[in-house]
């Protein structure tokens, strides 16, 4: 899929993915592209801008840990972030109805 389409969902699908519980940025790429069946397999350091300002705007927090001797950041929705998801999937879906509604007249007059 396009970057370009990616563009502007990125912040919402990566807050989406946290919700099921605190991960690390490599987890969440190979979250993100588990869940996609693929469409979405992202280099690891795409990802990192849009954690960082999710958690500038105070939508995600972060911590270190140690695991086998490597330190790794690790994010979780803060109260505000979980709020956000809900708030995104809301108007990603009215967003995909208004698209749908675009394109369905087409496809019903070429039944016709």
């Amino acid at each position: 899929m396009a970057s370009t389409e990616l563009q502007g969902h990125l912040d919402g699908m990566l807050l989406a993915i946290l919700e099921a519980g605190p991960l690390h940025g490599y987890a969440i790429v190979e979250e993100m592209c588990r869940r996609s069946d693929g469409e979405f397999d992202l280099a690891e350091g795409t990802i990192y801008p849009a954690l960082h300002r999710l958690e500038a705007a105070g939508l995600l927090s972060s911590s270190w840990e140690v695991v086998s001797g490597r330190r790794r950041r690790v994010y979780a929705l803060s109260h505000s972030g979980a709020a956000a998801v809900s708030e995104r999937v809301a108007s990603w879906q009215a967003f995909r109805s208004a698209v749908d509604a675009v394109f369905a007249p087409i496809a019903s007059q070429a039944q016709l």
